[in-house]
Parts: structure tokens; sequence; C-alpha cells
């Protein structure tokens, strides 16, 4: 039986808490969401290729549903939990340059529609 799913690729510029928690959902119905949790974290009766396949499943769906620019980011990392962190290191922190482009795109709209009006 597959399961088709329809979510938004995340391209780095889209909301990444929203797009984590659908990915996480997404994990969840597949029954592999222990695979970002870590190897460790899986169940100990578990045999490995079930784990392994379990860790393989979960990094493709993954990388399915990430877009180019964030694939990029990424692409070195071989296990799920890796891709996971990592993509939280890049688009969970809020930095100054990220909260200056969020101020200067808010001024554009208000120019454009005071400009309009």
């Amino acid at each position: 039986m597959t399961t088709k799913f329809d979510t938004e690729k995340f391209f780095g510029v889209n909301n990444f808490g929203l797009w984590r928690i659908k990915m996480e959902t997404i994990l969840i119905q597949q029954g592999c969401v222990d695979a970002i949790k870590g190897e460790v974290n899986i169940s100990t009766s578990m045999s490995q290729k079930e784990k392994n396949d379990m860790i393989t499943k979960a990094r493709n769906t993954i990388i399915i549903c990430l877009g180019d620019k964030a694939l990029r980011e990424v692409d070195k990392k071989k296990i799920d939990e890796l891709i996971w962190v990592k993509l939280e290191s890049l688009y969970m922190t809020i930095s100054l340059a990220h909260i200056l482009c969020l101020k200067q795109q808010l001024y554009l709209l208000w120019m454009t529609q005071w400009w309009s009006s």
C-alpha cells in the first residue's frame, strides 16, 4: 500500500516551522518518525535491517519534499537525523539579517499599498 501525500516543498524562503510540522505528520503516517530522532531512539526490538529501512524511507521522504535551494544545503548529509538537525539550524534560527530582510519586505508592502491608494 502506498500513501500519497501532497505538501509544499520547502525552498528555504517559505515557513520552515509549518513545513516541519507537516513533515513530522507525514513521517508519523509512514511509521518512520523515530528515524529523525536518531538511531539510538529507534525501538530495540527492531532488527538492524528494519532500522535501516526506516531511516532510508524517512530520508527519502524528506529529500522529496525539499526544494533545490534547501536540498543543496543538506546534500552532504547521509543520515536523516543529520539532515533534520541541519535544516533546523539553518531555518529555525532568527538572525539579524533575517529580521532586517523581513522589515524591508514589510516596508515595501506598506509602500506599495500606500502608493496604490
